[in-house]
């Protein structure tokens, strides 16, 4: 209040302001006395226009208040309000000094609870931790070739379609029980504790999978639990953890022996020693199978080198002397066939040639018919392309833009000079650059008229 005091001591007594003045006095007031400040309220008549802005009304029980929030600030969240939400808002205090209406300018806004459950998280993470069930020297070793993996999460999520199929793509030898339960909800964290009792009751396999998909805070608040948390803990079979994306965490990933980024990636981890004994095999067979083919390769090369040997020297030489003659033979006729057909191509062309003088002035008459084609082409084509100039040239004069500001038309922009085309564009103080045909003009928005 110490600045709005100094700056109403410093308005000249008895002074007589024009409403645009006061207003933008108002303005300043409000701009240099609130800071940033913290409001909570129920958002109703929401607009979302061209520009991306944001329009909307924040009210309670007995008050209201104009909100907006500019493109560039809500493009850096991830989801978008409606009327009904309860919101928290960081905002600036400020007058629109077009109407002489007060509105609160967002910074960034959340939902209202969440930084009350945040808090609730912070403070049961502290909690156990001091209780000792984070600790890594507590933690169980998940069994290396598992027979039996227990899954507790929802009979109907996609979390359940993805362990399965990587379960089943990676060992098709192990076996799966599900224990069904709620994931989200008020039922949900006894469901969940219920689960794992049962599963270590019956103990009937090596190791548990608990997981569910992603989801806000609210959704996964049943994993960020005190009794889910101290159920895991109890847990004599060991347990995997893939609650949500690889970016939530919740205190069950932290009381659990092994923790998953995704329920995908839980099922590599507790199926990977059975993977690698498969691929260790796979590996084995590959390499004794080539060993094989390698000597039996071997063998036949060496059998085959054998039967060439074993044929007589003499028989050898007799077959390659009929090649050879063979060979010979056709050689010869080839030659001949090719010493016949030259002939007579020379001589079908010493026929056909006509006598010199008379080639000579064939040619002479056919080159004086191509040039006057090409005199008669080039005349065409000069005066064709002369006329596509002419014409280029008047369109070109006519679209010329300091033609058509000569005609008294101009171009308004703003400070960035951008072209400024609807009056949404602009606001009253706000400065303005006017081209003409001979220079330009700055000027200064006082007034403010939207046609619609």
């Amino acid at each position: 209040m110490n600045n709005s005091i100094k700056i109403q001591g410093d308005i000249e007594k008895n002074k007589i302001f024009s409403v645009s003045e006061l207003n933008r006095l108002v303005k300043n007031i409000l701009n240099t006395t609130f800071s940033l400040v913290w409001i909570k309220g129920e958002v109703s008549g929401f607009s979302s226009y061209s520009s991306g802005h944001w329009y909307f009304k924040l009210k309670d029980n007995t008050a209201q208040v104009d909100c907006v929030m500019f493109a560039r600030k809500n493009q850096q969240l991830q989801w978008q309000p409606k009327n009904g939400d309860f919101l928290e808002l960081q905002c600036q205090v400020s007058l629109y000094e077009a109407n002489g209406k007060y509105q609160l300018i967002i910074e960034t806004m959340q939902k209202a609870g969440l930084g009350e459950l945040f808090e609730k998280y912070i403070d049961l993470k502290n909690k156990l931790e001091q209780a000792g069930l984070f600790n890594e020297a507590t933690k169980k070793l998940l069994p290396r070739f598992p027979r039996v993996i227990g899954v507790i999460t929802s009979s109907d999520g996609a979390a359940l379609r993805d362990v399965l199929s990587t379960l089943l793509r990676r060992n098709r030898s192990v076996s799966i029980i599900i224990y069904p339960t709620l994931v989200q909800g008020a039922a949900a964290t006894s469901g969940i504790c219920n689960a794992i009792t049962k599963a270590n009751e019956r103990n009937e396999v090596d190791a548990l999978i608990i997981c569910r998909g992603g989801g806000s805070i609210e959704d996964l608040w049943s994993f960020n639990t005190e009794s889910v948390a101290y159920a895991i803990f109890n847990s004599i079979l060991p347990v995997i953890s893939a609650v949500g994306h690889e970016t939530d965490f919740t205190i069950a990933d932290f009381v659990a022996d092994t923790r998953a980024p995704t329920p995908t990636a839980a099922a590599e981890i507790i199926s990977e020693g059975s993977n690698q004994i498969l691929s260790t095999i796979d590996v084995y067979l590959n390499s004794m199978t080539k060993m094989f083919e390698r000597k039996i390769e071997q063998s036949q090369l060496k059998l085959n080198f054998l039967e060439r040997r074993l044929i007589s020297p003499i028989q050898r030489i007799a077959g390659q002397k009929d090649l050879l003659k063979s060979y010979e033979k056709r050689m010869l006729l080839n030659i001949n066939a090719k010493l016949e057909s030259y002939r007579n191509k020379i001589t079908r062309t010493i026929i056909q040639l006509p006598p010199p003088k008379q080639l000579i002035q064939e040619k002479k008459e056919q080159i004086d018919t191509l040039r006057r084609r090409l005199e008669i082409n080039t005349r065409s084509q000069i005066t064709s392309y002369s006329s596509k100039i002419l014409s280029i040239k008047k369109n070109l004069l006519m679209l010329n833009p300091k033609s058509i500001l000569k005609r008294g038309y101009s171009i308004v922009q703003d400070v960035d000079e951008k072209i400024l085309r609807d009056t949404k564009n602009i606001s009253v103080d706000d400065n303005i650059v006017i081209t003409f045909h001979n220079g330009y003009a700055k000027a200064m928005i006082t007034e403010k008229n939207s046609k619609k």
